[in-house]
């Protein structure tokens, strides 16, 4: 896009900005704002300059997309710049633009749904989970049982090496001293504990494992390993009884209203989950009825955000920022399939929301910087003044009228329901 703004307008500018230096100067033997105009213009030329320049190519920048109704996408690429005093202002601005493309239907989109209900087995399931997080543990004289905790000393090795070799920061996988290892499957490295059961205390056992192929360790998966343990001391988990003094303990009145507190939360965790369902097949739906070009500023930026969350999202998950490095190819390219279509949806979401009037009110923004705050654990005062530094109230707009398109394509749908799978 070529850009043009005659010389008289040009001049225009650099006697507005001059005047406003000349207001603000102080110079050698004036007062402030009295310095003349010739002594302000050779002192401050060079600032005077960069900010007409920055002033007239952003204001003539601007103009131009206005005139021209252009959609652009990210910032503009500013070359072959020709400016000075009593000349016209010319420079080439290349830009991205929103992709144009035709709605498809976007009501009616297919989803499937299993007809589940909270169930009584659900409840006792939920409670009993509780009661383990309440859980003693008794050392017993007897041999390891299913359920029992195993105190252990142990080293580990794969292809006769010892697993740092293979693994420089899998030190917990090498060797560990008193490590509880719960006897229930899925429990630490699958089928470790099992072979444990019978032993008693002082006992030594090799046991035998297949570290799994989507193994968190990239080194190991799919490998066997060897482990030399030792068993230092049998524990037995003892349950607290389920009854009005438990309850309490998770701030319920008694038994009955921890109950309802318990099946109130499974319906709305299950409603959740169905909800989320229906939305990511409608949104795998739509995207699939609409293919157009994606502006590579906005999926490289998009890419950057994903490959942030990523990485933080390991990070919390207590993956080392090593193991993270080495597998930073992989995350990239796992980031970029995901930005693009993040990308793509954000487009589509955006002229659903133009096709459908949807706005977010200022109402509607703060209940959720309020829900932000809470999930970071912020003070509100303080989320906000985070928010308001790096320019993110935009953002909460959009987050909030995405969310109200996902609730209109969800409420929209058609959803065939089919029973549970046994």
């Amino acid at each position: 896009m070529r850009v043009e703004l005659d010389a008289a307008a040009v001049d225009a500018a650099f006697d507005a900005i001059t005047k406003d230096f000349q207001k603000q100067a102080s110079l050698p033997g004036f007062r402030p704002g009295k310095a003349p105009r010739d002594m302000v213009v050779k002192k401050y030329d060079a600032e005077i300059k960069d900010e007409a320049k920055r002033k007239l190519i952003g204001d003539a920048y601007r103009q131009a997309i206005d005139e021209q109704k252009l959609q652009v996408v990210g910032y503009p690429d500013i070359e072959e710049v020709q400016f000075g005093r009593g000349q016209s202002l010319q420079f080439t601005a290349t830009v991205e633009t929103a992709p144009d493309f035709q709605l498809p239907e976007y009501k009616g989109l297919p989803a499937a749904l299993e007809s589940k209900v909270v169930t009584e087995a659900d409840v006792t399931r939920a409670l009993d989970m509780l009661r383990g997080q309440q859980a003693g543990y008794n050392t017993v004289a007897r041999p390891l049982a299913n359920g029992d905790i195993a105190v252990v000393n142990y080293t580990g090795t794969c292809d006769g090496k010892v697993i740092t070799e293979l693994a420089p920061t899998a030190k917990g996988l090498t060797e560990q001293k008193n490590f509880w290892v719960e006897t229930t499957e899925g429990s630490f490295i699958p089928g470790f504990a099992a072979q444990l059961i019978g032993a008693n205390a002082g006992d030594k056992r090799t046991v035998n494992v297949d570290f799994p192929a989507d193994f968190v360790t990239k080194e190991l998966q799919g490998k066997k390993g060897v482990y030399e343990v030792e068993l230092i001391e049998v524990k037995e988990k003892v349950l607290p009884e389920l009854n009005d003094e438990f309850a309490r303990k998770f701030g319920a009145e008694n038994l009955e209203k921890l109950t309802e507190g318990v099946r109130k939360d499974l319906e709305n965790e299950l409603k959740y989950s169905q909800s989320k369902a229906v939305r990511g097949q409608v949104v795998k739906a739509l995207l699939g009825r609409v293919n157009f070009d994606l502006p590579e500023s906005a999926v490289a930026s998009e890419t950057r955000n994903v490959v942030y969350d990523l990485v933080r999202q390991n990070t919390q998950r207590g993956i080392a920022r090593e193991l993270i490095e080495t597998q930073k190819d992989e995350i990239y390219a796992a980031a970029a399939g995901n930005a693009k279509e993040r990308v793509k949806l954000a487009f589509i979401v955006g002229r659903i929301a133009e096709q459908e009037k949807i706005q977010a009110t200022q109402e509607d923004v703060l209940k959720r910087a309020q829900q932000l705050a809470m999930t970071y654990q912020m003070p509100f005062d303080q989320f906000v003044k985070d928010l308001q530094k790096r320019n993110g109230v935009n953002e909460l707009y959009e987050q909030v009228v995405h969310e109200k398109v996902l609730e209109l394509l969800e409420k929209n749908a058609t959803i065939t329901e089919s029973a549970p799978a046994k």
